[in-house]
């Protein structure tokens, strides 16, 4: 058998020790004067991160994101172009807010846009301008803190690490011989993220209150829909800068129990596919990890969308595989059709223009 294989065990969740794993919390037996002054400054810096947010370069940097980003305005109606003006009548006061802990986040504007394929819509929460310099600022300075200790198998909104890393990495967990997949559909999962929950796993790392209060503002902003502002007590809405990177805060503590396991998988967002050798195997480990889930972090798997099956039957952001031993990547026939769709209409729409001509 394969060291760290997991199939044969018990599927039983259980307690990480503290200070455990690749990334232990902290090391106070034996530790070098020069470490534990590391570990002081570290320390001290995790207390005045709105500092680092407020710095005069990772404003820039978000400034140009979100002029490049571009999007759609918010609940004020103030579109990208006009930020720079704003930022110049209003940034000292929006800035002091921010040091003192005091800035109250706008509400998001609900719009739902198509999901591919015409599965239904999509609900996105989209913040004001100034919201999402805000946002990208604080996702620049909370980023790299907490992407040192993701797992490996995550490859979702991180940097260097794309879709097609993690399309590769399933084909070759299936060549090894993982020739079954547990393709996991996170119920709902923007909609149904549990406020308290994320919030204590944010601040295993963040010690700053004020970041800490403003991220919760982030969560409970409340979302413009028909004219009317309805409360938020659960969710963390699509759309925003942040909303990715407080995802895989959460999700993080799935891939470390899949890795406490010694399973093979790939995450990309909430997307995730766990690779096992037997049919038996992927249902037990479907039953662990969705007991798993909903006792720990309160999400639901989605039974109906949630299967154990051939990878070859399934889909993997947008790509499937060959059942060959060594198996070939390949476009998904829906890829495909969507794309047919797509040149169709723009071809009809180049001879309607040719004739009007």
């Amino acid at each position: 058998m394969v060291t760290g294989e997991a199939e044969g065990r018990a599927e039983t969740p259980g307690a990480r020790a503290e200070g455990s794993g690749r990334y232990p919390r902290e090391q106070a037996v034996g530790v070098s004067n020069t470490t534990a002054k590391t570990d002081h400054s570290l320390e001290e810096q995790m207390h005045t991160l709105m500092e680092a947010v407020v710095e005069r370069e990772h404003l820039r940097q978000a400034y140009s994101r979100v002029l490049h980003n571009k999007g759609a305005a918010g609940v004020d109606g103030m579109p990208v172009a006009d930020l720079k003006a704003h930022l110049q009548r209003r940034w000292s006061q929006i800035k002091e807010e921010l040091l003192s802990g005091r800035y109250g986040p706008w509400a998001v504007l609900k719009v739902s846009i198509p999901k591919p394929g015409g599965k239904g819509d999509r609900v996105l929460g989209i913040p004001t301008v100034t919201d999402r310099l805000i946002q990208q600022a604080l996702h620049q300075v909370l980023s790299p803190i907490f992407d040192v200790g993701f797992s490996e198998s995550s490859y979702g909104f991180r940097p260097g690490r794309p879709a097609r890393q993690a399309v590769q990495q399933a084909r070759r967990y299936v060549s090894e011989g993982r020739r079954w997949v547990v393709d996991l559909d996170l119920e709902k999962f923007f909609d149904r993220v549990n406020h308290d929950i994320l919030m204590s796993r944010v601040a295993r790392r963040v010690k700053d209150p004020r970041v800490l209060r403003l991220i919760r503002r982030y969560l409970e902003a409340g979302r413009l829909s028909g004219g009317v502002i309805a409360a938020r007590r659960q969710g963390t809405p699509q759309g925003g800068p942040l909303s990715p990177l407080l995802s895989n805060i959460l999700l993080d503590e799935l891939d470390k129990e899949l890795e406490r396991r010694g399973h093979c998988f790939c995450r990309y967002a909430d997307d995730c596919t766990i690779y096992v050798r037997t049919k038996r195997s992927g249902e037990r480990v479907m039953g662990s990890v969705s007991r798993f889930l909903e006792c720990r972090l309160k999400l639901r798997v989605n039974p109906t969308k949630s299967v154990v099956a051939r990878p070859w039957q399934r889909t993997f952001l947008g790509y499937s595989m060959t059942s060959h031993r060594r198996p070939r990547l390949k476009v998904s026939a829906e890829v495909v059709a969507r794309l047919r769709a797509k040149l169709k209409a723009v071809f009809r729409e180049g001879v309607q223009n040719s004739v009007s001509t």
